[in-house]
């Protein structure tokens, strides 16, 4: 069975499932979004998933979860809803390593102030191993991590986007801050390693919120 016969029969065997998700975000989204548009994305979602997912009993979830933040962004880009803080995307390649890092320290170091998601150009089918035991030695637990497929809509809604190895799959659009951070790839590296590149990626992590952070203030201030 290829995979896309496999994708398709996971989806026919989950689409009640999947109704009873676009039923809860179509509510949670009243007077942003149709209910078909809501449907659209949940199933253009599961499908992007399935394509990578390695056990599909945690596909609703993850579905519901990954819908429900494109469709924020959808609304944010669009100009439909207004966000409040700055929101910031990790891209690299199989948002397995680096990029899961990145969200996760950026989020502990904002407390909140900071809207933070990762992507992946070519994501894998789940979360590097030794990228999640240096994170766990933070206290950290991305037990609960997936990678997940780059978007559009997520592209559009950030104000910075992070690059971490992946070229020129991100979209460039007017008005936001690219950077590209040249960083090991934690793939295949021992344990030493990837914790140089988790140190690495928090002194990062610590200079750009200092700097967004300072940017709000400023904004603030100004208006």
């Amino acid at each position: 069975m290829t995979e896309h016969q496999k994708t398709t029969l996971g989806l026919q065997d989950n689409t009640e499932i999947l109704h009873r998700i676009s039923e809860r975000l179509a509510e949670r989204f009243t007077g942003v979004f149709a209910v078909e548009t809501v449907e659209r994305y949940v199933f253009e979602s599961y499908t992007a998933l399935a394509r990578t997912a390695k056990i599909s009993a945690y596909l609703p979830a993850t579905t519901e979860h990954f819908a429900n933040d494109r469709l924020a962004a959808l609304a944010k880009s669009k100009g439909s809803v207004v966000s409040e803080v700055p929101e910031v995307l990790f891209v690299c390649v199989q948002n397995a390593g680096r990029s899961q890092m990145a969200a996760a320290l950026l989020n502990v170091e904002a407390k909140g102030r900071i809207r933070v998601r990762s992507a992946g150009s070519m994501p894998a089918a789940e979360l590097d191993p030794t990228v999640v035991t240096v994170m766990s030695e933070m206290g950290l637990d991305l037990g609960k991590d997936y990678p997940k497929p780059l978007t559009d809509d997520v592209v559009r809604a950030s104000d910075v986007v992070i690059t971490m190895g992946c070229g020129d799959s991100c979209p460039i659009y007017p008005g936001k801050r690219y950077e590209d951070w040249d960083l090991t790839d934690p793939a295949g590296q021992s344990l030493e390693t990837v914790r140089v590149i988790r140190d690495e990626i928090q002194a990062r992590i610590k200079t750009l919120v200092g700097s967004l952070l300072a940017a709000e203030q400023k904004e603030d201030t100004n208006s």
